[in-house]
């Protein structure tokens, strides 16, 4: 057995990219979606790929995308895992174990502090110290019951556009997004440039004081069926209703929209009489929430924190092990690594220290989890540190 990283793009064509057709697609695979991978080897020049080799076959193969997340106001390194594959007879022989390690420590040595992935089983990643985050909302109503906002005074204007011509603007407003929201990760730009090269999406984009405050990329299905957008986003409750109102003057062409929000979001409180259908749909295999995860408490170090202070100890983790004081009494976390004396102790897994530090788990549900030992007393400095807050992933990958 060879552990190898793939040495150039076009090898993905025979190494990688097959068996993550075999996972994730029709099978057999034509001949023609195949010559249509080669189209995708530009988006993923930058991976990271290693392949477990068996008398020269790939057995297995793990992928890293290097994008960027933030994390309570601190945008960092973040390696996205992705095309987690084992050839079907070679399942359950350990090979996808021993290729993330060996994945996540190169990233971790390249610099990236944070990991997040979506997840065939997330049984499966919670063992690696991974996380579950909030899945988005799908919303989908009719358009007519935007009709009171044709005719609203509202300040700002949009703008209509192919993503194709309009994706340098897309592409700075994901990054103020970036800068401004917990958990919200981007693509690299080598891979994002896909969105543009294949300008499937219309474009609009909400501007609020001359400034862009909000965009939504979305193809119209066909006539009387479903306007079919993509993630809403938008900075306030402005750039959000020109949005929705660009959508009303759609009502003698499509019957519905659909659109994604964040976990956050409260689309039924949007207008009065608004008929919608808010939805997270959890399938296995197929659809489930994402995952994330610290690969460095180096990550924690200056976040926004509240006043308590806590002696960790992170347990069974190849990358976080050690104990450690965390003290936010002066408005940023401080770290000191094997600090004693007598603050409250807790113990935690990585998986317990992620959810913490992403804000989706409080400290009792880590205890109940079995996630970590989290005494009362700890429980209260650690609810201190680290405030529950929903974070938005945004990428899919």
């Amino acid at each position: 057995m060879t552990i190898r990283r793939v040495s150039s793009s076009k090898e993905r064509l025979t190494s990688s990219f097959p068996l993550q057709a075999y996972a994730f697609e029709a099978s057999p695979r034509s001949a023609a979606r195949a010559e249509e991978f080669r189209a995708y080897l530009p988006y993923n020049q930058g991976n990271r790929t290693l392949v477990v080799e068996e008398s020269g076959e790939t057995r297995a193969a793990v992928s890293a995308i290097p994008m960027r997340q933030n994390l309570r106001g601190r945008v960092l390194p973040m390696a996205g895992v992705a095309g987690v594959v084992t050839h079907p007879l070679a399942r359950r022989q350990g090979h996808v174990r021993t290729l993330l390690h060996r994945l996540l420590d190169e990233m971790l040595d390249d610099g990236h502090q944070l990991t997040a992935l979506w997840p065939f089983r997330p049984s499966f990643y919670e063992r690696f110290g991974y996380v579950g985050l909030p899945m988005p909302r799908t919303a989908t109503l009719p358009v007519a019951d935007l009709a009171p906002l044709v005719r609203a005074e509202l300040p700002g204007e949009v703008r209509w556009e192919r993503i194709g011509a309009g994706y340098p603007t897309w592409r700075t407003f994901t990054e103020r997004c970036l800068r401004e929201r917990h958990g919200f990760a981007i693509f690299p730009d080598y891979r994002d440039v896909a969105l543009r090269d294949r300008d499937e999406r219309w474009l609009l984009t909400a501007r609020v004081d001359g400034a862009v405050a909000g965009a939504v990329t979305y193809r119209i299905e066909d006539h009387g069926g479903t306007l079919a957008a993509d993630d809403l986003l938008a900075t306030d409750p402005y750039a959000r209703a020109l949005l929705l109102q660009f959508f009303a003057r759609h009502i003698d062409q499509v019957a519905t929209v659909r659109f994604d929000v964040p976990a956050d979001e409260t689309p039924e409180l949007w207008l009065t009489d608004l008929e919608v259908h808010v939805e997270t749909r959890i399938t296995r295999p197929g659809s489930c929430a994402p995952m994330a995860r610290l690969l460095s408490t180096d990550a924690l170090a200056g976040l926004p924190a509240g006043p308590g202070r806590v002696r960790v100890e992170l347990t069974g983790d190849r990358w976080l092990a050690g104990t450690y004081l965390l003290d936010g009494t002066t408005g940023a976390l401080e770290l000191v690594r094997g600090e004693a004396g007598t603050a409250p102790s807790a113990t935690l897994t990585a998986a317990g220290l992620s959810g913490l530090a992403y804000g989706v788990l409080d400290p009792v549900e880590v205890q109940l989890r079995g996630l970590g030992d989290v005494p009362a007393d700890a429980a209260a400095e650690l609810r201190r540190l680290f405030p529950r807050r929903l974070p938005y992933l945004f990428a899919d990958f």
